[in-house]
């Protein structure tokens, strides 16, 4: 079993994500009451992560249903998972506040919306991904066990797969031959090393 510690940095990270969606999301649920209809989702995948961050880890803490998959690591195992996880939720809070209002949860362009090239988009396209990835990473270290710990690297591959070239073709679309250069500039989930001039 995980040690306790561990069980609360992790919850305690999941409520700091938390806060940061809900922040960050305020412009976009006025903006879809205003309009007064809710996007439809484009996949259903996107729901596929809940059950990865949220669901199974909260089955694997509350009841023994999972306790077969326990596995043991050790404590500096634990120390890695939370710096991981703190640099995961550095990221998505990151990527929240520099896009700003343009943020949707669903693949679409907001009306009057910019190419977003500056702050953490200046070097990686989708750092709200690689977020999520690194929670994936820092999950098996913080909840010891085969289920739990891999459910949101299980659960949000699937989602990517689908999702980030639908963006990039939506934001090829609108933004044309700006994007293509910005595609070129940046990294798609890690920093794009940056070209020296002259």
């Amino acid at each position: 079993m995980t040690p306790p510690v561990f069980l609360i940095v992790y919850f305690s990270g999941f409520i700091v994500a938390s806060a940061v969606r809900l922040i960050y999301t305020r412009e976009y649920r006025d903006r879809v009451r205003k309009e007064g209809k809710r996007p439809r989702v484009d996949t259903p995948l996107v729901y596929l992560p809940a059950l990865g961050f949220f669901i199974i880890p909260l089955v694997y803490v509350l009841t023994p249903l999972l306790s077969f998959a326990d596995y043991t690591l050790q404590f500096a195992a634990g120390l890695a998972g939370t710096a991981v996880y703190v640099l995961a939720l550095w990221l998505l809070w990151r990527s929240h506040a520099d896009l700003g209002r343009y943020f949707s949860p669903v693949v679409e362009v907001i009306e009057g919306q910019r190419l977003v090239t500056n702050g953490i988009y200046r070097r990686i396209r989708h750092p709200m991904y690689t977020a999520h990835l690194l929670w994936g990473l820092a999950q098996p270290l913080l909840l010891w066990n085969w289920v739990a710990g891999f459910a949101l690297l299980a659960t949000v591959l699937p989602l990517m797969l689908v999702r980030i070239p639908a963006e990039e073709r939506v934001m090829r679309d609108q933004f044309g031959r700006d994007y293509v250069e910005y595609m070129a500039r940046t990294g798609r989930l890690l920093p794009a090393r940056e070209k020296k001039s002259g």
